[in-house]
C-alpha cells in the first residue's frame, strides 16, 4: 500500500524559510492565537513568529509562553470563559487560529465545557468583534471517531464518536460551522514531536523495551506537530474554505508497525505486549479515581480506554492535504528520531544504551 513513497516528498523535521515566506505573508491580519502554550500551539507561535508576524495570544498564564512569544507577541491574558478576554483578543482580528481545549478530564461535563462552550464563546465574541475573519479551528480526530477498516475515515464520513472527548470535540466543530465568515476544521490524528506530554509515554515504554498495547491488530493515522503547523499556517493563508480536512500521514500504520519504527529510531528494542480489553478497562477506572482525587495529569481514564479499545484510529488524508496544498510530510523514522533527542535532552527518557556486538 506505499504510494506516498512515489507520490508525496520527504520534508524536515523545521518549517522552512520557503515554507514561511509561502504561507504568512498571505495570513490576513491581525491574528489571534487561542492555546498558544499548548504542545501544538507553541510549535504554531514559534512558526508564526519565525514568519515575521506578531500575534495576539490568548493565554490563561502567560509564564508559560516562551521568552520570546512573551516579548515578540500581544498577550491578552484570560480563557474562553472570560467574554472580556476572548473579545479584547479577537478585536477587529482577520484571522483567528483555535487550539484551545481539554485533553483529560475527570468527567463528560468538563470537556463539554471547554471544548464545545468554549468555542461557542469564541465564535459569539467573533461574530461580535470580527465579523468576517477567517477561523481555522484545529479539533482531533476524536470528533469522527475510530474507523472499522484500517483504511480508515474520511471527513465527508458521519461522525461517531467513542468518548466524552470526541464528542465536545464534534460540538466544538458544530460551534465553529456557525461562524458566518470563513472556516476551516482540521483534525489531526495522535500527534508527536518535541513537548509532547501525551505519546510521550509511547517512547517511555518503547525505552524501557515492553509496550502493552491492547490485545488485536490496530491501525493508526499519526503525524508529526511540525506538519500539523504546515496545515494550520496553509489553512490560516486560504487554502481551503467551510471544509472539514483530516491531517496525517498518507497511509496507517500497525501498532506493531509504530512500535517497531519508534525502536529503532531510538536505537533501542522493544516489543508488544498483548493485553487483554477488560483490563485496559480496569486500568481506565483506576485513572478515573485518581482524577476524582485529583491528579489530572493522569492520563489513561475510562474515556481513554474506550479510545485505545477501538479498533483502528486511522484517517484518509490524500485528499485534504491536496487541498491544502502540501506536497509531503515529515517520515516518522526521522520525525520520532528528532523527538527521542529532544526528549533525552530534557531527561525525559534515559538515553539509549551502546549495544555491545
Amino acid at each position: 500500500m506505499s504510494e506516498s513513497g512515489a507520490r508525496w516528498s520527504s520534508l524536515p523535521v523545521e518549517i522552512t524559510p520557503d515554507e514561511l515566506g509561502l504561507w504568512c505573508p498571505e495570513i490576513q491580519l491581525p491574528l489571534a492565537v487561542t492555546g498558544g502554550t499548548g504542545f501544538i500551539g507553541s510549535h504554531l507561535v514559534d512558526g508564526l513568529l519565525a514568519g515575521g508576524l506578531r500575534p495576539r495570544l490568548l493565554v490563561r498564564d502567560p509564564a508559560r509562553l516562551s521568552e520570546r512569544a512573551r516579548s515578540s507577541g500581544e498577550v491578552v491574558r484570560g480563557d474562553l470563559d472570560h467574554r472580556d478576554a476572548i473579545g479584547a483578543a479577537v478585536a477587529e482580528c482577520r484571522t483567528v487560529i483555535h487550539l484551545a481545549g481539554l485533553v483529560r478530564a475527570e468527567n463528560e461535563r468538563r470537556f463539554d465545557h471547554a471544548n464545545r462552550i468554549g468555542t461557542e464563546n469564541l465564535v459569539q465574541a467573533m461574530q461580535e468583534r470580527a465579523v468576517g475573519a477567517r477561523l481555522v479551528h484545529v479539533s482531533s480526530l476524536a470528533a469522527t471517531g475510530p474507523s472499522a477498516a484500517p483504511g480508515g475515515r474520511a471527513p465527508e464520513d458521519e461522525p461517531r464518536p467513542v468518548s466524552a472527548y470526541g464528542r465536545s470535540k464534534l460540538g466544538g466543530e458544530a460551534a465553529a460551522r456557525g461562524h458566518a465568515g470563513p472556516w476551516v476544521i482540521l483534525r489531526p490524528p495522535a500527534v508527536y514531536g518535541p513537548r509532547d506530554i501525551d505519546i510521550l509515554q509511547f517512547f517511555k515504554l518503547t525505552a524501557r523495551g515492553i509496550v502493552p498495547l491492547p490485545s488485536g491488530e490496530r491501525w493508526v493515522t499519526v503525524a508529526c506537530v511540525i506538519d500539523v503547523v504546515r496545515a494550520i499556517l496553509a489553512a490560516a493563508a486560504g487554502s481551503a474554505d467551510r471544509r472539514v480536512l483530516h491531517l496525517g500521514e498518507p497511509e496507517p500504520r500497525t501498532m506493531a508497525d509504530l512500535v517497531r519504527v519508534l525502536a529503532e529510531a531510538g536505537g533501542v528494542r522493544a516489543r508488544v505486549l498483548p493485553i487483554p480489553p477488560a483490563i485496559v478497562r480496569c486500568l481506565g477506572l483506576g485513572g478515573d479515581f485518581l482524577q476524582m482525587l485529583g491528579m489530572r495529569s493522569v492520563a489513561m481514564t475510562s474515556d481513554k480506554a474506550r479510545e485505545l479499545l477501538a479498533r483502528h484510529w486511522s484517517a484518509r488524508t490524500v485528499t485534504s492535504l491536496e487541498a491544502l496544498g502540501l506536497t509531503g510530510f515529515v517520515p516518522m523514522p526521522v520525525g520520532a528520531a528528532r523527538t527521542w533527542s529532544w526528549y533525552r535532552e530534557q531527561g525525559w527518557v534515559p538515553h539509549a544504551k551502546i549495544r555491545r556486538v
